[in-house]
């Protein structure tokens, strides 16, 4: 992705969360230069990617197939000094875009629609060995269980949510008209780097960049790392 397209993804989100009034804390809102001047005590940001992540999911298709997100807090299962058994997210996708097929192997989450269009979910069961079943699958959306075919989408509108369970695959598709989706995610620690399984192996997750202007907010892996006497 061309890093003029990032900036312009950014803002977009950026203005989708103030047309829902939902508050992003300051580290969110910090340009690129502002970085700069950040020491360690922000490490927890660093450690744990919070802040904005865009993805195209390696395909260069972004307009098809991507999302964008914002990660508001997180837990580190790998670093004794995080404590958070939690983390929070938010998501946005443009009218007409999808998300890659993926389960997760240990998180558990809820997708919540927050608000703009509708959302839909096609769930299966996954295997072990990361196959996709044709077993009919639980879904529990706001209370109420449900048992549907393999494959069936489920639709969220504006405040309907669906957890996601272990194995469970998920994608995300949008309505071609509507406009775009603002969704929440609240779920255990976020582990992007070993917990997902893509249905399709040639997917990846954080896209290659094409500098051709400055960055708008650095993405959740571009923080400079400060030295140790910093």
């Amino acid at each position: 992705m061309k890093r003029s397209e990032i900036n312009q993804v950014i803002k977009d989100m950026e203005q989708l969360i103030k047309e829902h009034k939902f508050e992003i804390p300051p580290f969110a809102k910090w340009s690129a230069g502002e970085w700069s001047d950040k020491g360690h005590e922000y490490d927890e940001i660093r450690d744990n990617k919070l802040g904005w992540d865009i993805t195209d999911f390696g395909l260069g298709r972004f307009d098809q197939v991507g999302f964008s997100l914002l990660t508001i807090r997180n837990g580190n299962l790998t670093m004794d000094q995080y404590k958070k058994t939690y983390a929070e997210k938010l998501l946005m996708l443009y009218e007409g875009q999808s998300a890659a097929m993926h389960f997760h192997w240990n998180k558990m989450e809820d997708i919540i629609n927050r608000g703009g269009n509708d959302v839909y979910i096609t769930v299966y069961n996954g295997a072990e060995d990361g196959s996709i079943l044709q077993t009919d699958v639980t879904v529990a959306m706001d209370g109420k269980l449900s048992i549907v075919a393999a494959g069936t989408k489920v639709k969220l509108s504006p405040g309907e949510s669906i957890t996601i369970t272990p194995y469970l695959y998920h994608d995300f598709l949008v309505p071609a008209t509507g406009g775009s989706v603002l969704l929440g995610e609240v779920s255990m620690c976020n582990d992007d780097e070993n917990d997902n399984r893509f249905a399709d192996s040639a997917v990846g997750r954080f896209p290659e960049i094409e500098e051709d202007e400055l960055p708008y907010r650095l993405l959740c892996n571009e923080y400079p790392i400060q030295p140790e006497n910093g």
